[in-house]
This record gives C-alpha cells, sequence and structure tokens, in this order.
C-alpha cells in the first residue's frame, strides 16, 4: 500500500510522463504537416496569350540554356541578342510552350 505522498508522486510522475508524450506526438504530427507544405512547390502559370506574359515578363519565357534569341526571315537564320527581361524557366516555359512559335526556346520573345 502506498502512503499519501508515494500516490501524489506517483500520480504527477504519469502525468508528466503523459503530457510529454502527447506533446511530442503533436510536435511531431505539426511538422509532418508544415513540411509537406513549405518543400510543395506551386504549378508554374500558364498564360492565355503573349500580351499577358509580356506583362510580366517584357522579353518573354526562355529555357535556362537559351542564350539568344533564333531570328529567321527569308530563309536566313540569324541570332540575335535577348531583348527585354526574359525569365529563364525550364518548368515555366514548357507551361507555356504552345506560345513558341518559331520553336528556338523562347516563347513570346522580342525579335
Amino acid at each position: 500500500m502506498l502512503t499519501y505522498p508515494q500516490a501524489v508522486n506517483l500520480t504527477r510522475s504519469r502525468l508528466v510522463r503523459s503530457l510529454g508524450i502527447a506533446a511530442a506526438t503533436t510536435a511531431l504530427a505539426a511538422s509532418v504537416v508544415l513540411g509537406g507544405a513549405s518543400t510543395a512547390q506551386a504549378a508554374p502559370t500558364v498564360y492565355k496569350n503573349c500580351t499577358a506574359v509580356q506583362k510580366v515578363y517584357s522579353g518573354g519565357i526562355a529555357k535556362k540554356s537559351v542564350t539568344k534569341n533564333k531570328v529567321t526571315s527569308k530563309g536566313k537564320t540569324t541570332y540575335r541578342a535577348l531583348k527585354g527581361t526574359v525569365k529563364k524557366d525550364d518548368a515555366l516555359y514548357n507551361a507555356n510552350k504552345k506560345m513558341d512559335a518559331d520553336a528556338d526556346g523562347i516563347a513570346c520573345e522580342k525579335s
């Protein structure tokens, strides 16, 4: 049989242990939820047309590897420097690839 002080100490230790486990479980659950949300990346923006793209990126959207604008005129191909603010982002380019009329890796470029 336990004395009163022993019973109180035993009850306190069980309570502290239970609270500690509950707090650890809550912290773990929060880190899983928050960790998942912070590592998720937003989908790239799909623009309606080149006018909408050029309001944000005046020079268009390019693949990261593109350094020059390919221009074909009268059967002759030349390369020019990129003009305006060109966003180099492969995922964004791929989402808006349909607006790359000359298939040079730059959507909605200024020539």
